[in-house]
């Protein structure tokens, strides 16, 4: 899976799944898995081992990988779930836009 139109620091919400409604910042984007990584969702428990990098070993929460279709960008200016579109700046340059309202993202 290549070209994915979410990017890291996109703010989006989930469309599917147990955290269905929840919103979040995209902390990782996985292209060759098609998956993203959002904070704050699809957050499970890890039993950590002590190791040199982290010396305190316990339960640990993670946020897992989610289907990048799974998830939607919220449009800048009303705050609902938006599709990702292209324009073609004057100058040559690609700039990602709202399809919803049109503005950039």
């Amino acid at each position: 899976m290549a070209g994915l139109k979410i990017k890291k620091g996109d703010r989006v919400v989930v469309l599917t799944g147990k955290d269905r409604g929840k919103q979040g910042v995209v902390l990782k984007v996985l292209p060759k898995d098609g998956k993203v990584i959002v904070e704050g969702v699809h957050t499970v428990r890890k039993h950590q081992k002590a190791t040199r990098a982290n010396a305190q070993a316990g339960i640990v929460d993670r946020d897992m990988p989610l289907p990048v279709a799974n998830v939607a960008v919220l449009s800048p200016g009303d705050g609902k779930a938006t599709r990702v579109g292209y324009r073609i700046q004057p100058d040559g340059s690609k700039v990602r836009i709202c399809k919803r309202t049109g503005a950039d993202l």
